[in-house]
């Protein structure tokens, strides 16, 4: 019965407030354009925009950051400590998530300062605004990718060679600084794997010289992971490699 309540009191809030927007003269779609000052958008189709941009900000953060680089050595770093779910998918997301802004934390300030800020408190036009963004996070972007992924996607999109950086189309950067992403997440955590894969051949030998084939070699082995792991500080390592893989000059 409730349910059905708040279902019919949403849709009346649907229809009733653009009636009441209406009503109040506020315009729903107001764009101008010409003259010296450019394309002029009105409060409401800024919201719009605005809105939809938060719906789409989670794929934004995956694909234009570190995040993807960052959660994906998380991932295999706690698999092979073979801890299951610990830490737990919670932790390790906000992880990512405060380390992915330590890391954008100079292009973010790029951004709102050249972009955000005179956007809004100078009236610069929403196209050079947006030119503007795109700048810091290319510039961040093409340092991360690798040239053969640029030019993969290049010949698939069939453009051409590239004359300059700043001639890529933004949707071709963007799935080759994905891959390259992938690329260096992969090549850590083949890294990351190495020390605790010969604990657990090491563990392993020692059980089947003993007759032990019963016992799993991961009840074992994990204590030594976890001593091996806090002696050599090992979050303190991955952090410190993490952040220090993405070169931002």
């Amino acid at each position: 019965m409730s349910r059905n309540v708040w279902r019919h009191l949403g849709v009346f809030l649907l229809l009733v407030l653009p009636l009441a927007a209406w009503s109040q003269g506020l315009p729903l779609l107001n764009v101008t354009g010409g003259g010296a000052k450019g394309t002029q958008y009105s409060l409401t189709l800024q919201l719009l925009a605005l809105m939809t941009t938060l719906t789409v900000l989670p794929s934004l953060l995956l694909m234009m950051t570190s995040f993807v680089r960052i959660i994906i050595v998380m991932s295999l770093l706690r698999q092979a400590l073979g801890t299951g779910q610990t830490p737990p998918n919670t932790v390790l997301v906000g992880l990512s998530l405060f380390l992915t802004l330590f890391i954008m934390q100079p292009v973010l300030t790029d951004v709102y300062q050249n972009a955000l800020a005179p956007y809004l408190q100078n009236g610069l036009d929403f196209d050079k605004a947006l030119a503007a963004a795109e700048a810091p996070i290319r510039k961040f972007m093409m340092a991360q990718t690798r040239g053969d992924d640029i030019a993969l996607f290049m010949q698939i999109a069939r453009k051409g060679e590239p004359l300059s950086p700043e001639t890529v189309p933004f949707t071709t950067l963007v799935p080759a600084f994905i891959t390259s992403e992938l690329k260096s997440a992969f090549t850590i955590g083949f890294l990351i794997y190495i020390p605790f894969v010969v604990i657990d051949l090491i563990v392993a030998s020692v059980l089947m010289s003993m007759g032990m084939m019963m016992l799993s070699p991961m009840m074992i082995s994990m204590p030594f992971k976890l001593m091996l792991f806090v002696l050599v500080d090992g979050w303190g390592l991955i952090m410190g490699s993490l952040a220090a893989s993405f070169v931002t000059t």
